[in-house]
């Protein structure tokens, strides 16, 4: 399992991906707005994307976990 991190302060302004759904590295899980410019947050290796921990308008800082990422 991966946790997928904030790299920075932001509010989530979409989530692209469904839990249970099969990613590959580089997909987009979703996507956070910092100063209103758009930051894609992506899987960092391919698996399965197991859990979300974030909703459309929630803010975050950095280091906190987004989504986690099942690996085989």
């Amino acid at each position: 399992m991966l946790d997928v991190r904030a790299e920075l302060t932001a509010t989530v302004w979409k989530v692209v991906a469904e839990v249970g759904t099969t990613v590959a590295e580089g997909d987009e899980l979703l996507i956070l707005e910092s100063m209103k410019m758009e930051i894609p947050v992506t899987a960092p290796e391919d698996g399965t994307l197991a859990e979300i921990h974030v909703a459309e308008g929630d803010s975050v800082a950095e280091g906190d976990v987004l989504a986690v990422v099942a690996t085989s």
